[in-house]
């Protein structure tokens, strides 16, 4: 039975260096897709990770969104100011905190940002159309298992 641990312990990490290889690679090509199809040419990537975050985070300050995207408050102001201009972000003074900036998506962020979704989406699934239907069902019993995984890691931070 002792010999059992170490020998899960190396397949764990063998996973955890396979989500590591793999999710990153994943981001590319999402990315590399959205800007070849067009769906960034209104806006960059980003400003459709700040569209994303507040879609998720609605009334978020702009701290909050500088720790997300790993950027400084300067940086994420800047973007944040782009995104208003495009009437895609509204920004105002937080009701009892003369400092702090409130963000939420405007109905017009809240469309493009779903229609970039649904845009990569279907080239995603037209991708995935040359697996068989149990890879697919093993594709997405996997990514709802690393999903809970790092949703309760988020959740006990």
């Amino acid at each position: 039975m002792g010999s059992r641990k170490p020998a899960r312990k190396k397949v764990v990490e063998q996973c955890a260096a396979r989500v590591m290889e793999t999710v990153p690679l994943v981001m590319r090509f999402i990315r590399a897709d959205m800007r070849v199809r067009g769906s960034y040419e209104e806006i960059s990537v980003p400003q459709f990770r700040s569209l994303a975050f507040l879609d998720k985070n609605p009334g978020a300050s702009l701290s909050e969104l500088a720790d997300h995207l790993g950027v400084t408050r300067a940086t994420a102001s800047a973007n944040t100011e782009r995104l208003v201009q495009r009437n895609f972000v509204d920004r105002c003074d937080h009701p009892e905190e003369r400092r702090r900036v409130v963000l939420k998506l405007t109905p017009a962020g809240k469309e493009h940002l779903e229609a970039t979704r649904a845009q990569t989406r279907l080239y995603i699934g037209d991708l995935l159309t040359s697996l068989s239907d149990e890879e697919i069902t093993q594709v997405e019993a996997g990514l709802s298992l690393l999903k809970q995984v790092f949703e309760q890691s988020a959740d006990s931070t």
